[in-house]
């Protein structure tokens, strides 16, 4: 993804409730790892179990 798009996409990730940012995480399309690796460091660490459940 573009860093212009992905900039964007961080903000309103950032701004997600616990849910909303799983469901980012999973559904979106064409993030480089190094872009999945920034997601997954905004991340809740408390909500990682969530996250894990949602991967499998």
């Amino acid at each position: 993804m573009e860093n212009k798009n992905f900039d964007r996409l961080l903000e309103d990730y950032r701004n997600a409730s616990v849910e909303d940012k799983i469901d980012m995480y999973c559904s979106t399309t064409d993030l480089s790892e190094e872009q999945y690796m920034v997601l997954l460091r905004n991340f809740p660490r408390s909500e990682m179990k969530k996250l894990e459940r949602a991967l499998s």
